[in-house]
Formats: structure tokens, C-alpha cells, sequence
């Protein structure tokens, strides 16, 4: 396995918006923005090859992709901006005045030969931790002057690592309750548009439309925010912060081609036949795909576990993405998810037709967003979490394939490999679409190493009978 790289910092400064572009502006959170107050940051990398020393990148590349984040930043300023946090019971709110930034971090490889094992060309096994050098930490909140100032929190940073002669690295770190991945998707690839087209702002919104800030398109009489912000302080309270992060696990991306994916979907629908099924089967991409992965997790955690209870529970979950549903512009912008969680008896997965059951169970949940997305709002957060602390197993689904994270070109090419950085145990999955084919899955999971075989054998197995 690879020593893991180090780095030398080039430069540390921050980017804001042009100045006086942007007003200072306010924005309320809603009930979708509050559930994420205290969810851990989100960590995204985009890998590009860049066969060019150093100095080739910090005087023709990195002046452009500088200039074109300032411009993005005039139209997505959020992210410059604070996290506002008063005493209650007034509501949070994310607060943007002029010269509010970006912090901005260029660094430069010690290791370049590490790039191929970054975007896993020597297919050695990747340990979690490797990815950390190559995003950023949020700064720490300012501290407050005692006399009743609201807390503080910073929402985006940006690191760009370059690998001399090899590539470059682009790691984004963002705090949740700003964007959801939709909305961090227009802006990087708006931001990327800019850059590839050297600074024409109007290239970013060519096939799309600038981001929608207006909170009042989300009703909330019943003021859900309020309910979700005291349930999420009291988790805080009654966290005991021991959090260990499992640095020993190992990164890999199991690949669903399309092929792979068109024969789940016939043969999960075969299945529904053959049980005289009466429902009409939900086989989206997403369905079959998550299902059969989530049984192979399952046989895994089964095969090292000989006291699982049969009469328990396994539990997933996914957002929902809640625009289409409410009837929101695509283009809004901030947080708009809705928590869904698929559960299974153990009994029932563990059976030879455990995907089937699996893809019912995903099935059923969507279904049940469509017919009514807001139902039972107010107990999102409790009832996710009394769901899976008495299940068995659970895993937490993040990322989809229509973000297109391959699609964020900022005029070095498309990534060679993208990852979710805070994907590091057994207990959540990244999802996206391949890079080089059109209809394919690509997966990102994190995996104790001895685990890892056993589980590409149960993976393997599982689409040797597909075919």
C-alpha cells in the first residue's frame, strides 16, 4: 500500500464575489435546511490529469480557475458566507455581506507517483484517511464577544493540490445546511463552466438557469424548522463526541455496468412475475442497483456475525429529492430532501430472493414519497432514528448518477475519478454514474481490508447468476 502523501502549501488565502456585486443578503433556513445543522461536513474530490509542471498550472490554469470561482461566488454567495446561529427561539439563517470569502488553499504534491494510486490505477488498496490531505477543513467558527452574538459557522473551502506532471486535484469541503447535493452540482459545474469558457459568466447558465434563493416557496405554518433545530441540539447534547473514525477501512468503487444494470432490472422484473406480484415493480436504476449491493452488504455483515437475530431488521437509507414533487424551480437552491427510509426483515433478505425483496422494499418507499412527499414531516428526524437504532444493520445511501459529477470539466478534460471523501465505513454508500459509459453505476464503499475479498467474492458471485 502507498505511504500516504504529503504536501507543501503554495498559497492560503480566500475568494470572494467581485466586490460590491452581491449585497448583503439574509436567507432563512427551512425545515429541509435545519435537519443538517449538526451533520457532519460534506467532502468531495474531483481528480484531473494535468501532464504539465508545476509552474504550467499556477501561471496559465490556476489565475483562470481563481478568477472564474469569484465569478460563480457572485451568483452562488452562500457559500461564502456564515452559518448565523441566535439564541432561541429565533430561527438560523445564512448571512453574506461584501467580503465575506471563500478560503482558497493551492498545494503542491511531495509524492506526484501518488496520483495513479489516487485515481487507482495501480489497484492497490486505498485507505480512507489517503484522501484527507487533498480537502480542506472549514476554519474554525469566529469566537463570539459574550454580549449576546450569534455563533457563527463558515459554509465551503477549497483546496487545489497539483501532482507535478501528472495532474491536479480539486477537494471541496461544504457545510450541509448551505446546499444539497443538487445544488452544490450547479454550482460546481457552473463554476466549472466559467473556467473552461476564461472568465464568460454567461456560459454557466447556458443550458441552465442562475440559482433560486427564495425561501418563502417552501411553506412551513406549523414551523417544523423549530422542531427539527430542538431535536437536533438535544442529539448534540446527548453525543458523548468519542466519535472514532475508522482510518484502517479501504476505499474501493465497484462498477454496475449498463449491461449489469439492464439484466437486474429484467430479472428482478422476471421475479416479481414469477410471485404473482400485483404492485407494478419500481426498477428504476437506482432501485436495482442499491438493492443488489445492499444484500451483498447484508451477506457480508451475516457471514461475520453467526448471532444475527432473524427476527430483526435491516434498514436503508436515501433522500428524496422534494422539487419536482412541490412544484419548485429546478434552480432552487439550498436544501430540499426528504429522509426515506427502506426496511427488510432479516429473514426475508437472507432468502434466495433477497434482491427482490430488497427492491420492494426501496420501491414501496419511493412510491410512498410520490403519493404524499411532506407526510409526516415534523417527525423526519425522530423517526429515522428510531428506526435504525433498533435495526440490525443500517446503511445511509449518498450522491445519485444524475448529479453527473463526470460532467465537471473546468477545461482540464473530465475528471479521471471523483470520490465523496466522507464515505469511510460500512454504513453509507456513495453512488454516481460511470465515467466512461453512458447508463452505468459507479459505487463508493469503504471496507475493513479483510473484508474487502470477501466481499468482492459475495459481489461477484451474485452477477456470475445474473448472467
Amino acid at each position: 500500500m502507498a505511504e500516504h502523501c504529503f504536501i507543501k502549501v503554495l498559497e492560503d488565502s480566500g475568494v470572494s464575489p467581485p466586490p460590491g456585486s452581491v449585497p448583503t443578503t439574509s436567507l432563512p433556513l427551512t425545515f429541509f435546511d435545519t435537519t443538517w445543522i449538526t451533520c457532519r461536513h460534506m467532502k468531495r474530490l474531483f481528480l484531473y490529469e494535468f501532464p504539465y509542471p508545476p509552474s504550467h498550472f499556477i501561471q496559465n490554469a490556476l489565475p483562470d480557475l481563481r478568477t472564474s470561482l469569484s465569478l460563480a461566488l457572485q451568483q452562488f454567495f452562500p457559500f461564502a458566507g456564515h452559518l448565523r446561529l441566535p439564541h432561541p427561539p429565533q430561527r438560523p439563517y445564512i448571512y453574506y455581506e461584501n467580503g465575506d470569502s471563500v478560503p482558497f488553499l493551492v498545494a503542491e504534491s511531495t509524492a506526484p507517483a501518488e496520483f495513479n494510486h489516487l485515481i487507482r490505477r495501480d489497484h492497490v488498496p486505498l485507505r480512507v484517511d489517503e484522501l484527507k490531505s487533498f480537502v480542506p477543513e472549514l476554519p474554525p467558527p469566529p469566537p463570539t464577544n459574550g454580549n449576546g452574538a450569534c455563533k457563527q459557522q463558515p459554509l465551503m473551502a477549497i483546496q487545489v493540490t497539483i501532482f507535478p506532471n501528472a495532474g491536479v486535484s480539486l477537494g471541496v469541503t461544504f457545510s450541509h445546511v448551505a446546499a444539497d447535493g443538487r445544488a452544490f452540482a450547479h454550482f460546481t459545474k457552473s463554476w466549472a463552466a466559467i473556467c473552461k469558457s476564461k472568465g464568460d459568466s454567461s456560459s454557466a447558465f447556458f443550458n441552465s438557469s442562475p440559482p433560486d434563493y427564495r425561501r418563502d416557496l417552501i411553506q412551513d405554518p406549523h414551523g417544523i424548522w423549530s422542531i427539527f433545530l430542538k431535536q437536533r441540539n438535544e442529539a448534540k447534547k446527548r453525543s458523548t463526541g468519542m466519535s472514532i473514525s475508522p482510518t484502517d477501512n479501504v476505499r474501493f468503487s465497484p462498477v454496475f455496468t449498463k449491461s449489469h444494470v439492464e439484466t437486474l432490472k429484467k430479472r428482478i422484473a422476471l421475479k416479481f412475475t414469477e410471485e404473482n406480484e400485483k404492485d407494478e415493480p419500481r426498477l428504476s436504476t437506482f432501485v436495482v442497483t442499491i438493492a443488489f449491493i445492499w444484500v451483498c452488504l447484508i451477506k457480508l455483515h451475516r457471514s461475520n456475525n453467526q448471532t444475527v437475530d432473524d427476527h430483526g431488521t435491516y434498514v436503508l437509507l436515501f433522500q428524496a429529492d422534494c422539487r419536482d414533487r412541490l412544484r419548485l424551480p429546478a434552480n432552487y437552491f439550498g436544501n430540499c430532501l426528504k429522509p426515506c427510509t427502506a426496511t427488510v426483515k432479516t429473514s426475508e433478505i437472507a432468502a434466495e430472493n433477497g434482491v427482490l425483496v430488497a427492491a420492494k422494499a426501496i420501491g414501496n418507499a419511493i412510491k410512498e414519497f410520490e403519493k404524499e412527499p411532506l407526510k409526516g414531516a415534523e417527525s423526519w428526524i425522530s423517526r429515522s432514528r428510531e428506526v435504525s437504532n433498533g435495526c440490525e444493520y443500517r446503511v445511509a445511501i449518498a450522491g445519485s448518477p444524475k448529479l453527473r459529477v463526470y460532467d465537471t470539466d473546468f477545461g482540464f478534460g473530465r475528471p479521471i475519478k471523483s470520490d465523496v471523501v466522507h464515505i469511510t465505513s460500512r454504513s453509507s454508500i456513495s453512488m454516481a454514474e460511470t465515467r466512461d459509459e453512458e447508463g452505468g453505476v459507479e459505487l463508493g464503499l469503504a471496507l475493513p481490508l479483510a473484508d474487502v475479498e470477501k466481499f468482492n467474492a459475495i459481489l461477484e458471485q451474485g452477477l456470475l447468476n445474473l448472467s
